[in-house]
């Protein structure tokens, strides 16, 4: 008998045994990192997609914020047009009747200008009659200044157009050039705002008229026109 009969022999179902407990073993290892593999898959699908919902919601909020701040803009502006509205209003609420109502101060004038000065001198009764006359019209602009209606009398003043309405002109070079002669009607404004403006006669032909200062030129008024060659 030799050396290797002498030798134990394995037995067969014992390395059957073992070497499908081996192939198992990998198995269930390769197993587990496909599984570990798909986990770590899953989770950065999911971290992705998480990150695109937030950047979806910041995005959401960022517009919402912004409609926010232009819905705000857009009601303070409103308010503020409103008040504005309100104000002028209330400041120039009277503007139409006063157009209908100066009428009657322009009746005062031509009643007191068609009476002679030597004859109301002669005549006491009719003296008094135009001194009567007159207080009624000084009582009643200060009516009428009491509710921010002033007259506009610019007799000898500088033409202005957003004042005054040039009906015609006159030659006259001892005067600046622009200089107003008469007014035919006095104009009238409420607050800064003409209501009618004072219609004149401009002077033409003297000295050329010295420049406003900058910055005082009032607002235009409505109605207004430039008297030709005034400048």
């Amino acid at each position: 008998m030799t050396d290797d009969d002498k030798k134990p022999q394995a037995d067969p179902p014992a390395q059957d045994t073992a070497r499908a407990t081996a192939e198992a073993a990998a198995s269930a290892s390769a197993a587990a990192s496909a599984d570990m593999a798909a986990d770590a898959a899953g989770g950065g699908v999911a971290a992705e997609q998480l990150m695109g919902e937030v950047a979806k919601l910041e995005g959401q909020i960022k517009d919402l914020t912004d409609r926010l701040l232009r819905a705000h803009a857009d009601m303070d502006n409103l308010r503020k047009r409103s008040e504005r509205e309100r104000d002028e209003a209330s400041k120039y609420a009277i503007s139409k009747f006063v157009i209908d109502i100066v009428g009657m101060t322009d009746n005062f004038q031509r009643a007191i200008e068609a009476v002679p000065a030597d004859a109301a001198a002669a005549d006491p009764a009719l003296q008094t009659l135009v001194e009567g006359v007159q207080l009624t019209e000084a009582e009643f602009m200060k009516v009428l200044e009491r509710h921010g209606v002033r007259r506009i009398d610019p007799k000898g003043e500088p033409f202005n157009p957003h004042f005054h309405q040039a009906m015609m002109e006159s030659q006259d070079p001892s005067v600046p050039s622009g200089t107003i002669l008469q007014v035919f009607q006095p104009g009238y404004q409420i607050a800064d705002r003409v209501i009618r403006p004072a219609m004149v006669v401009v002077a033409r032909g003297g000295a050329k008229p010295a420049k406003p200062a900058s910055g005082d030129e009032p607002p235009p008024a409505a109605n207004s026109n430039e008297a030709p060659g005034a400048a």
